[in-house]
């Protein structure tokens, strides 16, 4: 089996709007920390100078949002409404596992340029690579946004959807919508535009919205899908990290192909 990984890093080195916060405590500080938590919290008194140079295992602390670097965000991270169940929308670590790891299908959206796309640009899409969709695909939209991740280009110029194509999708059984952009709907300043220039509410991030009254999820700010060899007949896993209560969760989002793909 061969594994591609479609994932970008959550990098504190690049450009965010939230910024990542990553600080090391090094081997030395490490063992020094747990001495001073070992006494503090369980009463045991150690000295980290028996170790070997002194040294211990480092230690990361991150501070950054549950949507930086690939992540999966869940039906509760689109608002309180969930006209769909009784009850309000699930979080991250109530999602079924078998969402994500499902036969997936990517849709070539590179040609598209700033702003939404509609139905019928993902019905061509499909007509050109000859594949029906079955319930519970996994629909991944390579935009190629992911070259200019970590700039805050990433951030303004990319292709999202309109609510004509999450309902196409979702009217296929789709459960799982993925893409290399920042986000599933268009960039923040094309949908403003758009809204003042029409007074359309039903431009205001229709992607998100739409998950208020239908149950699924997004894989946003993938990378790598221009290094898959097949537009189909792959497997996607990406599974989320269990954040209890949260509105989405980090995910290493990899295709598994037959060696011969």
């Amino acid at each position: 089996m061969r594994i591609i990984d479609l994932s970008s890093p959550v990098d504190a080195a690049g450009f965010e709007p939230d910024p990542v916060v990553h600080d090391v405590l090094g081997p030395k500080e490490a063992a020094t920390h747990m001495s001073e938590e070992m006494r503090d919290h369980f009463g045991i008194d150690f000295d980290p100078a028996v170790l070997p140079e002194g040294e211990f295992l480092s230690l990361d602390r991150l501070q950054l949002t549950t949507h930086t670097g690939t992540h999966i965000d869940a039906p509760s991270h689109y608002g309180t409404r969930a006209s769909y169940r009784d009850g309000p929308p699930r979080h991250i670590d109530e999602m079924p596992l078998d969402w994500f790891f499902r036969p997936a299908v990517v849709l070539d959206l590179s040609d598209q340029g700033t702003g939404a796309v509609g139905a019928d640009v993902l019905e061509r899409e499909l007509d050109r690579i000859g594949h029906t969709l079955s319930p519970m695909d996994i629909v991944l939209l390579r935009t190629g946004a992911d070259a200019w991740s970590g700039t805050q280009k990433y951030f303004t110029d990319f292709t999202g959807l309109d609510g004509s194509a999450v309902h196409l999708l979702l009217d296929q059984g789709v459960r799982v919508i993925g893409t290399d952009a920042f986000s599933l709907d268009a960039p923040f300043g094309d949908i403003i535009g758009r809204y003042r220039e029409t007074g359309d509410r039903s431009v205001l991030w229709p992607a998100h919205m739409i998950g208020r009254d239908r149950e699924y999820c997004q894989i946003e700010r993938l990378a790598g899908l221009d290094q898959l060899p097949v537009s189909r007949g792959f497997r996607l896993a990406c599974f989320p990290v269990r954040i209890a209560g949260a509105g989405a969760g980090w995910a290493r989002a990899v295709a598994l192909l037959d060696e011969d793909e």
